[in-house]
């Protein structure tokens, strides 16, 4: 079994591992585009011919299914991927897990780019799943960049003025860009306060994982017994995992099965 999945830098890296961990027989194709980063700033059409590019040379590979693990991807080209690729390649989109959030009860955050945060798309999740549930929208300026280039003080900084604008008695956030499941915890401890319950934080990377296989008809466990392989395309290139993944939990585990064949 092939996964494949595209993002505009290291933010597939969670999904990645996530697959990963519920079959680690399965191949990955991981495509990203570093000469285009960033994408935030980018027109809605320059977006989807740059996730069409890059998705033209995972499909290359014929995988089972394609996940867009990016937000910013997934608002603005999942249409355009469905209908080039659909119905012989099951496109998996990326939507912040909202719905699950509210779930717990209220208040909640959503950390996202400063595009996403107040944009009709979000603005129309929260309206469709939050209910009556109090929601605070929260820009990240700088964090997305940041954890691609592994910048530890930028992303210090990034996370410390996103924690100064979210309400201290939020229960849950919402993670609304892939990239910022890579430093979960560092975003937790900043907003934990003493004396609260531990606070929940709701990433996608494991739904659009257990999505993918859903599509292919594929269950979780040991598939064939053996360990996958990995595949990485940056901007159309064959090429290794960036230095940067190797930062992260998530990247060492790839990394790690990669190095094994």
């Amino acid at each position: 079994m092939k996964i494949a999945l595209m993002d505009s830098g290291i933010g597939l890296l969670p999904a990645a591992a996530a697959v990963r961990r519920l079959r680690p027989d399965a191949d990955l194709v991981l495509s990203s585009d570093p000469d285009g980063l960033p994408w935030g700033p980018r027109s809605p059409q320059d977006i989807t011919e740059r996730s069409l590019a890059i998705a033209e040379a995972a499909a290359a590979h014929r995988p089972a299914a394609l996940i867009v693990a990016c937000n910013t991807s997934s608002v603005h080209a999942l249409p355009a991927l469905r209908a080039r690729f659909e119905p012989d390649l099951p496109v998996i989109g990326t939507v912040p897990a909202i719905k699950p959030a509210v779930a717990g009860g209220g208040p909640i955050a959503i950390w996202a780019t400063p595009a996403t945060t107040g944009s009709p798309y979000q603005r129309g999740l929260i309206e469709e799943f939050a209910g009556g549930v109090e929601v605070a929208e929260v820009p990240c300026p700088g964090l997305a960049d940041a954890v691609q280039y592994a910048d530890e003080a930028a992303i210090d900084r990034a996370v410390a003025a996103a924690a100064a604008l979210t309400p201290r008695d939020v229960r849950a956030v919402v993670l609304g860009c892939t990239h910022y499941e890579l430093v979960g915890e560092r975003i937790r401890a900043a907003l934990q306060q003493p004396g609260m319950p531990p606070l929940v934080l709701h990433g996608s990377a494991g739904a659009v994982a257990a999505q993918a296989l859903r599509r292919t008809g594929e269950l979780p466990g040991p598939g064939n017994g053996g360990e996958g392989g990995l595949t990485v395309i940056l901007s159309g290139r064959a090429a290794e995992l960036p230095a940067a993944a190797h930062t992260y939990a998530e990247g060492r585990l790839l990394a790690a099965v990669s190095s094994a064949h």
